[in-house]
C-alpha cells in the first residue's frame, strides 16, 4: 500500500517553522511495513491545495494530508478536500456540542469561528478530537481514501495511533499484502559524502532493480554522514535476515574503501560509543581543551552516568593555563609537543587513567604561525602519550564543533586498537 504525506501551511513554505509531522508520520508508516514514496508541502491556497490532492491521489493508495483545520479563513484544507470528493460540507451538530464543551470547560465561551470545525464533507467519517477543537476526517474516494489531520503535532499523532493507522493497516490486510520494513542507520565520521558512496557504489549496482533494499545517505553536519540500510520483507524475521546481510556488506566496503570511519548505528552518538568503551575497560577520562572551551565535557556529560567514568575537564583557554596548570612547557601552544603535555598534565591532576587534549586555532587569524583550522590532539592512555594534527574547514563555531568530535573519535579508535 502506498501512501502519501502533504503537509499544509504557508509558513512550512516560507521557512517559519519545521515540518516534523510529516517526519514523525514517516518513521511511523515505515515500522509499519507501509511505503511513502512522495511528500509534499503546499501552502494556504485552496486551488494549490486542491491540485496537490489529486495529484497524490492520483499515484498513492492513501493520502494523509496534515494542517489546515482550524477556525481561521486560512484553514481550507475540509473546503478542499471536499471539492476533491465532489460533495458538500454539512456542519455536524454533534462536533459542535463538542468543540463548545471544550471552551466551557475552561470558563471561555466559544468563537463563532470554531463552528466551521464541525464541517464534514458528506460521506466522510469524523476522528474525534481528544487534546483540542480540530476533529480529523476520514475520507473515502473510491478505492482510495484521505485522512485530514490537524497540524498540532501532539493532535496528529493521537489521531494518526487512534484512527489512522488502525484504519490503514485494515485496508491493507484486506488487500492481502504485508510487508515489514525494517532500518539500520551506519554512523560516519572522517570521510566527505561523494567518498562515502564511491566506497558502496558496488552495493548500489548490485542493489539496481531490486525494491527489498535500499541505501540513502545524510549528511548530518557535525554529527558525520549516515548511511541508511532499509530493507522490505515478508514480516520481521525475513526483513531482519535481509539487512543483516547488506548491512556487512556495506560495512565491508566501506571499510576496504575507507578505513574504520563507521563509529556507531542508529541512535548512538560519538560520546556514547566512547563511554561505552571506557565502561568495558573499567577506565577513567579526563579532558583538556583550549580551542574547544568545553565543548568535549558537555558532549561527555551528556551521556547518562558520566559520572562514574569521568573525571572532569580543564579549559585551558589562556596559554597562562597551558603552562601554570597543565604543566605545559614554554613554546608554541599549537603544536603536537603541547597538545601531550595538555593530555599528561590533565591526567595527572585528575588522577584519570585516560585523558584527552585538544589545540588548535578557530579563527578568524592564525596562532604560532598554524593557519586557521590547524586543531592537535593529544592522547594519554596512562603507557604511551601521543599527539595528531589535524586540518578541519569552516567558520569559527564549525572548526570548534568539528574538533570536537574528531578529538572523540582519535580517544575511539585508540580504544579499539588497544582492545576494548
Amino acid at each position: 500500500m502506498r501512501v502519501e504525506i502533504v503537509a499544509v501551511g504557508t509558513e512550512l513554505l516560507l521557512g517559519q517553522i519545521a515540518d516534523t509531522n510529516s517526519q514523525w508520520l514517516g518513521e511511523q508508516l515505515a515500522a509499519h511495513g507501509i511505503s511513502s514514496h512522495y511528500h509534499q508541502h503546499v501552502g494556504d491556497n485552496h486551488d494549490r491545495i486542491v491540485l496537490v490532492l489529486r495529484t497524490a491521489l492520483a499515484r498513492s493508495d492513501a493520502v494523509i494530508v496534515c494542517g489546515g483545520l482550524g477556525p481561521t479563513q486560512d484553514d481550507i484544507t475540509r473546503e478542499a478536500i471536499a471539492e476533491v470528493m465532489n460533495v458538500p460540507l454539512e456542519r455536524d451538530e454533534s462536533q459542535i456540542e463538542r468543540i463548545g464543551a471544550f471552551f466551557r470547560a475552561r470558563g471561555r465561551t466559544m468563537p463563532p469561528n470554531n463552528l466551521r470545525q464541525a464541517d464534514v464533507p458528506r460521506g466522510a467519517t469524523v476522528i474525534l478530537q481528544a487534546r483540542g477543537t480540530a476533529p480529523g476526517l476520514i475520507c473515502p474516494l473510491g478505492t482510495k481514501v484521505a485522512y485530514l489531520l490537524p497540524g498540532v503535532p501532539y493532535e496528529m499523532s493521537d489521531m494518526f495511533e487512534r484512527a489512522v493507522l488502525p484504519d490503514l493497516l485494515a485496508r491493507e490486510r484486506a488487500t492481502g499484502r504485508r510487508a515489514t520494513i525494517v532500518s539500520r542507520v551506519l554512523r560516519t565520521w572522517g570521510a566527505s559524502e561523494s567518498a562515502l558512496a564511491d566506497s558502496v557504489a558496488t552495493r548500489f549496482s548490485a542493489l539496481e532493480g531490486d525494491d527489498r533494499l535500499t541505501i540513502a545517505f545524510l549528511a548530518s553536519g557535525i554529527e558525520g554522514i549516515k548511511v541508511r540500510i532499509t530493507a522490505r520483507g515478508d514480516d520481521e524475521a525475513h526483513a531482519r535476515d535481509l539487512l543483516g546481510a547488506e548491512e556487512g556488506r556495506v560495512r565491508a566496503a566501506i571499510a576496504e574503501r575507507l578505513g574504520d570511519i563507521v563509529f556507531g548505528v542508529d541512535a548512538q552518538t560519538m560520546e556514547t560509543v566512547v563511554a561505552d568503551r571506557l565502561v568495558a575497560r573499567g577506565l577513567s577520562l579526563a579532558v583538556a581543551e583550549s580551542l574547544t572551551g568545553g565543548l568535549i565535557a558537555s558532549r561527555l556529560v551528556n551521556v547518562p552516568g558520566a559520572s562514574a567514568w569521568f573525571r572532569g575537564g580543564v579549559v585551558s583557554y589562556a596559554t597562562a593555563v597551558k603552562h601554570d596548570v597543565l604543566d605545559v612547557p614554554e613554546g608554541p601552544v599549537v603544536s603536537e609537543p603541547a597538545a601531550r603535555a595538555m593530555a599528561s598534565g590533565v591526567r595527572r591532576l585528575l588522577g584519570a587513567d585516560v585523558a584527552l587534549a585538544v589545540t588548535g586555532v578557530a579563527g578568524p587569524e592564525e596562532q604560532d604561525g598554524q593557519p586557521v583550522g590547524t586543531v592537535v590532539v593529544g592522547l594519554d592512555d596512562g603507557h604511551d602519550v601521543t599527539a595528531r594534527t589535524l586540518q578541519l574547514a569552516g567558520d569559527r563555531p564549525r572548526i570548534r564543533a568539528y574538533a570536537a568530535i574528531s578529538a572523540l573519535d582519535v580517544l575511539r579508535r585508540a580504544l579499539d586498537r588497544s582492545g576494548a
